[in-house]
């Protein structure tokens, strides 16, 4: 590994632990908040799997935030590999949850969390893999537009959620954000 790619690693390895810390703060700012619908953009408002999605995907915001400004120089794409990074660790957990609930027949916080960290991790090693290879600015363009479309439909279906089984609180049985 050369000076470029330790560095571009060292924050990737950084990420993971400040989407791990930030995402679980994030579990809790609806809550303190009052139940505000500001906050209701980016913190889950029930227990629903599609809700903890979001712990994620705005972690990993506010983390893109500081970490590009340090590593733009370095690296390509940064964007796509985010992009494909946050819909890996999305699907991670969701093939996780349903996989164990089907089984089980209930949800488990142990390997809810467990599936949260591992998650993280796999987000930053998919972007980190991306962001070494070189794209078009036409694909770049895209990570940004797709990344930015996730945080729209995160948004939308917080407020109007269809009634599918990832959109229902697993302790009320209800969708989306409550009066």
């Amino acid at each position: 590994m050369n000076f470029f790619e330790k560095y571009v690693f060292k924050w990737e390895i950084a990420g993971i632990f400040w989407i791990v810390f930030v995402g679980s703060l994030l579990h809790f700012t609806y809550e303190w908040s009052g139940n505000s619908k500001i906050v209701a953009l980016f913190s889950p408002v029930n227990e629903s799997v599609w809700e903890h999605l979001k712990l994620g995907y705005w972690a990993l915001v506010f983390f893109m935030f500081i970490e590009y400004w340090f590593i733009k120089e370095y690296i390509n794409n940064f964007f796509i590999g985010k992009t494909l990074g946050i819909i890996g660790m999305s699907l991670f957990i969701v093939i996780i949850f349903c996989s164990y609930a089907f089984i089980t027949g209930e949800s488990s916080l142990f390997i809810d969390i467990g599936s949260f960290i591992v998650g993280s991790i796999i987000c930053q090693l998919i972007s980190i893999n991306i962001m070494k290879i070189k794209f078009s600015k036409k694909v770049e363009r895209l990570g940004v537009y797709t990344f930015i479309f996730i945080g729209i439909i995160f948004t939308f279906f917080t407020f109007f959620p269809p009634n599918w089984e990832i959109f229902r609180d697993s302790g009320t049985g209800k969708y989306g954000i409550q009066p």
